[in-house]
């Protein structure tokens, strides 16, 4: 069973930067794409980015394209977002996912279902 565990998560003025890591244990990530996601208070879950298992391809939501990275290290069993130039409206509970797309490694999509799920790591963005 694949455990997933989001760290980083802290309050941040705007315009600033964090970034998120998220670890894996119990199962190696090296085939799984890994999903981040955030749910605002009121708002339902949202998925923002994504990652395909060998790392080559990324993709990202309109509302975070040019400001988020998603990278990853299968080495340390991890995967980070990176986030810069914070807005109020990140505000958010962030999680992140992780889901095998067999035979397409280079596969990942944004939102949708995914098999494993982090407990999440709130950010705050706040003057």
């Amino acid at each position: 069973q694949l455990h997933l565990v989001e760290y980083g998560g802290s309050s941040v003025q705007p315009g600033g930067s964090l970034r998120l890591s998220c670890v894996g244990s119990g199962y190696a990530l090296d085939y799984q794409a890994i999903g981040w996601f955030r749910q605002a208070p009121g708002k339902e879950r949202e998925g923002i980015a994504c990652i395909s298992s060998n790392g080559v391809r990324t993709n990202y939501a309109d509302s975070v394209k040019g400001r988020f990275v998603v990278s990853r290290d299968n080495i340390k069993n991890t995967a980070y977002l990176q986030m810069n130039n914070l807005k109020p409206q990140d505000t958010a509970i962030y999680y992140c996912a992780a889901k095998e797309y067999y035979g397409a490694n280079d596969y990942c999509a944004v939102g949708g279902e995914y098999a494993f799920w982090g407990q999440g790591t709130q950010v705050t963005v706040s003057s």
